[in-house]
């Protein structure tokens, strides 16, 4: 039987001692920028995923992907001893390290506001002195005096 609250509870634990591992115990230089951004754990509680970024020192400069996902990889057995000694669970899970393209998401998404931003200004921009095109209500007439009275005479 599946204890999904079990399971969470346990890939927040994994996710939070693979953080601080990475930032205080692992020495290696690859590493400096990466950030762990969630982890999932199967059912069984025997593999555990790691999603993981890279953020770049400056907004320019693209971060080294590959270089995280190596010394993640070379990693990967002293990452798996802490989270056995961190948990205490009988059975260590597996870690899989999976880049999240969160990141890249958010910057495209960014991008398709600011685009929509710029349309709504030109459409603003344009509508500013604009008239109708034919009358300014087509549907309404003026009602005359003389025809008032004619209805009301009926």
């Amino acid at each position: 039987m599946v204890d999904h609250a079990r399971a969470r509870r346990l890939a927040k634990r994994i996710g939070q001692i693979v953080a601080s591992a990475i930032e205080h115990e692992i020495k290696d230089p690859r590493l400096k920028n990466v950030t762990i951004t969630e982890t999932r754990l199967t059912g069984d509680l025997r593999d555990a995923t790691v999603y993981y970024t890279v953020l770049g020192e400056t907004v320019d400069a693209e971060p080294d992907m590959a270089a995280a996902a190596a010394a993640l990889e070379s990693a990967r057995g002293l990452l798996r001893s802490k989270v056995g000694a961190g948990t205490g669970v009988r059975f260590t899970p597996t870690l899989t390290f999976v880049p999240d393209h969160v990141p890249e998401s958010a910057r495209h998404i960014d991008e398709l506001l600011a685009k929509a931003r710029a349309a709504d200004a030109e459409l603003a921009r344009r509508a500013t002195n604009a008239k109708p095109a034919g009358d300014p209500d087509p549907y309404r007439k003026p009602i005359d005096a003389d025809e008032t009275d004619e209805a009301d005479a009926r």
